[in-house]
């Protein structure tokens, strides 16, 4: 049975809202019930101590994470699919700008896997004392929040596909506004925490836009769909 463009770009649509509430909430459950629960800011003994009793909780948010940026690609995927008759050139490149944050993202996952082989108890591992080790573990959980946060750069560039959105109507013109302001100020802020690391803190504000605008637009999307209109066709 064939499926006509405007039914698939519908599908693929919902499949994009339901991605959008999945990796939000799979991303919520690694940084703040994970990270959040063991990494004790200045503190690196403390932190080694925490991961090293709760290793099991640890691994989950690594394995969560993988789940998270695995979920990224098809979300791309999907709001390729859907929006790319809109513009097709702004759609590609803001895959390119997601794919690029995927990669990071993936990288920046090695770090915890390092910080839990430095914690390991490995027998190469003796010629550092204690404290040594757990401020090379507290190290490398460092090193993946930079990552993290170098990643929130193409996110934001990529997420501002949210300007298709405000062109193409599909969902309401204010959500989609949205959308391509809190992507744009996630960018800046990342880039900000590059130069002024003493901001990193408070730039937590700066992503609440962000996933209000995801979880509102992932709602919009699973429950209502698309407003797709046959024969649409790109607008450029």
């Amino acid at each position: 049975m064939n499926t006509s463009p405007e039914a698939a770009r519908a599908k693929a649509a919902r499949l994009a809202g339901g991605m959008y509430l999945i990796t939000m909430a799979t991303a919520i459950f690694g940084q703040s019930f994970v990270r959040g629960s063991l990494l004790v800011r200045g503190d690196a003994t403390q932190t080694a101590q925490n991961i090293i009793e709760s290793e099991r909780l640890f691994r989950i948010g690594i394995a969560t994470d993988v789940v998270t940026f695995t979920g990224v690609v098809v979300l791309t995927w999907a709001l390729y699919t859907w929006l790319r008759p809109m513009g097709r050139n702004l759609a590609l490149l803001a895959v390119l700008f997601r794919l690029v944050e995927v990669a990071i993202h993936y990288v920046s996952t090695l770090f915890s896997v390092v910080a839990l082989l430095l914690l390991g108890g490995a027998h190469y591992l003796t010629t550092f004392n204690a404290d040594q080790l757990h401020s090379l573990a507290r190290a490398a959980l460092g090193a993946q929040g930079a990552g993290l946060n170098l990643g929130f750069v193409p996110l934001g560039l990529g997420s501002a596909i949210a300007y298709l959105l405000l062109r193409s109507r599909y969902v309401p013109k204010a959500l989609a506004a949205w959308g391509v302001f809190s992507s744009l100020l996630l960018t800046m802020s990342a880039i900000t925490v590059m130069v002024f690391p003493a901001v990193g803190p408070f730039v937590l504000a700066t992503m609440i836009p962000m996933f209000t605008y995801e979880v509102a637009v992932g709602f919009w999307l699973l429950l209502k769909g698309a407003r797709i209109r046959p024969g649409a066709t790109n607008a450029a």
